[in-house]
C-alpha cells in the first residue's frame, strides 16, 4: 500500500477532492490530504491543516485572511506546499503526488510537485488544461476518477532491472548543439568505462531536470559541459534554467567537470521577439526560430564570477576546464561569435575568482576538440565515481 499526498484547496475543491481521495483509497492505496485554501470554511478534515501550510511557508493563515490579497496568499501557500511536500519525502510519508485546482490551486499543486525528485509519480487536474471541472457531475467524475486510476498505477508501477540485473552508475551532462561534438566525444570515453550518460539539453527545462537528478543522490558525476544557461539567466534570455544551476553537484559532493561551454551565447526566439535593447549587439540568426546575442566582456566577467561562488562551495570533487581555442562552434576563430576579449573577460574572472584548491586546466584548445573531450572525461573518471555514489544517496535521503 502506498501513501498518495492529495493537495488542493478544501473550501473551493473541497467535493470534489473527497471524490479523488476515495477513488485513491478503493484501490487499496492511504492518503495524506493536504489543504491550500485561505478563505473559506474546509469541506472535511485535511490531514495537514491549511494552518500548518501557511506556517510552513514562513506565513500566518490568519494574516493572510485579513490581509485578503489573493496574490499574496497564493506565493505564501506555494512556499508551504513546497516545504510540506519535501518533508513528507523526506520522512518516507509520501509515495506519490496528486492535485487539483484552478489557476490558483494548479500554481501551488505544481509548486510542490517541483520540490520533489524526478522520478516520484505527479499528476496535475487543472482546469487550465482541461476546461471547466468544476463540481461532481458525469463528466468531472470521469476527469477525476482516471486521474486517480493514473496515480495509482503510475505508484504500483515496477521498473525493470536492466536485461543483466547490473544497472550501470549513471553519469548526467549538459550539451547543447554548439557543443555536441564535444559531449559526444566525452561520453563514449566514459561509457567503455562501465557508465551510462544521460544527456540534457541545456534548453532552461533540461538543467533544471540535470539539477533535480543530481539532488537525488544518485548520480555518479557529472559532466558540466555547457552553460549557457547562466548566461540567458544574466542577460534575461529564454533558456534560462534559474538561479540554483550548478547548486545540485556542489551541495551533495557530487563530481564534476565544469567548461564554460556556450556562455557566449545568449537565447531569444524570433529576431521581432529581441527586446529593443540587444538589437545594436552582435546577432547570430542560429535558425529561423532561434536568434542569439554575443555576451559582452562585463557579462563574461560577472558569468565568471557567479560561476566561480557557485564552484566555491562544492563538498566535493570539481575541477574546470577552460578552452582557450573557443567555448562555442561559433567562437572559434573566424566565426561570428570570435571575440578574443570577451573570452579573457570570462577567463580571467573564473581564474580570480576560483577556490584555489579547485584544479583549473586551461588547454589551448577549442571546446569541441577531440582532446578537450578526452581531457574532460579523464579527469571526470579520476575522481572515484563508483566509490561515492552510493554513500551520497544515502545522505541525501537521510536528509544530512
Amino acid at each position: 500500500m502506498a501513501t498518495i499526498a492529495v493537495f488542493g484547496a478544501l473550501d473551493t475543491k473541497g467535493h470534489e477532492l473527497a471524490f479523488l481521495k476515495a477513488q485513491i483509497e478503493q484501490r487499496g492505496h492511504q492518503t495524506r490530504v493536504v489543504d491550500v485554501g485561505v478563505l473559506g470554511e474546509p469541506a472535511f478534515a485535511a490531514s495537514i491543516t491549511r494552518a500548518e501550510v501557511a506556517a510552513a511557508g514562513g506565513a500566518n493563515l490568519a494574516t493572510l485572511v485579513a490581509e485578503a490579497d489573493r496574490g499574496r496568499a497564493v506565493m505564501a501557500m506555494a512556499d508551504g506546499a513546497r516545504a510540506i511536500a519535501l518533508r513528507l519525502h523526506q520522512r518516507g510519508e509520501l509515495d506519490a503526488i496528486i492535485a487539483m485546482g484552478g489557476g490558483a490551486g494548479t500554481s501551488v499543486g505544481t509548486a510542490a510537485m517541483r520540490a520533489l525528485p524526478l522520478g516520484i509519480p505527479k499528476v496535475m487536474v487543472s482546469t487550465l488544461a482541461s476546461g471547466d471541472v468544476r463540481g461532481l457531475n458525469r463528466i468531472s467524475r470521469g476527469v477525476f476518477a482516471r486521474a486517480a486510476a493514473a496515480v495509482c498505477g503510475m505508484v504500483e508501477a515496477r521498473v525493470p532491472e536492466s536485461p543483466d540485473g547490473n544497472d550501470k552508475p549513471t553519469i548526467v551532462a549538459s550539451m547543447f548543439g554548439n557543443t555536441t561534438k564535444c559531449v559526444e566525444a566525452a561520453r563514449a570515453i566514459v561509457e567503455r568505462e562501465g557508465f551510462e550518460v544521460l544527456v540534457f539539453h541545456a534548453v532552461g527545462s533540461g538543467g533544471q531536470t540535470m539539477e533535480s537528478l543530481i539532488e537525488t543522490g544518485e548520480i555518479a558525476g557529472v559532466l558540466d559541459v555547457t552553460l549557457t544557461e547562466w548566461a540567458d539567466e544574466l542577460v534575461g534570455g529564454v533558456m534560462s534554467a534559474g538561479p540554483t544551476r550548478l547548486d545540485a553537484a556542489a551541495r551533495t559532493g557530487t563530481p564534476a567537470v565544469i567548461a564554460p561551454g556556450c556562455l557566449d551565447i545568449v537565447n531569444f526566439w524570433e529576431p521581432h521577439t529581441l527586446p529593443e535593447k540587444y538589437r545594436g549587439r552582435r546577432i547570430y540568426q542560429h535558425n529561423a526560430k532561434q536568434t542569439l546575442v554575443r555576451t559582452d566582456p562585463a557579462e563574461n566577467a560577472e558569468l565568471g564570477r557567479i560561476i566561480a561562488s557557485k564552484l566555491n562551495r562544492s563538498i566535493g570533487p570539481v575541477a574546470v576546464y577552460l578552452p582557450l581555442g573557443g567555448i562555442s562552434v561559433i567562437s572559434a576563430p573566424g566565426g561570428p561569435y570570435h571575440w578574443p576579449e570577451a573570452d579573457a573577460a570570462l577567463f580571467d574572472s573564473l581564474r580570480t575568482h576560483l577556490r584555489k584548491d579547485i584544479p583549473l586546466h586551461e588547454l589551448n584548445l577549442h571546446i569541441n576538440d577531440a582532446a578537450f573531450a578526452r581531457a574532460m572525461a579523464e579527469g571526470l573518471l579520476a575522481m572515484d565515481l563508483k566509490a561515492g555514489a552510493a554513500g551520497r544517496h544515502h545522505a541525501v535521503a537521510d536528509g544530512s
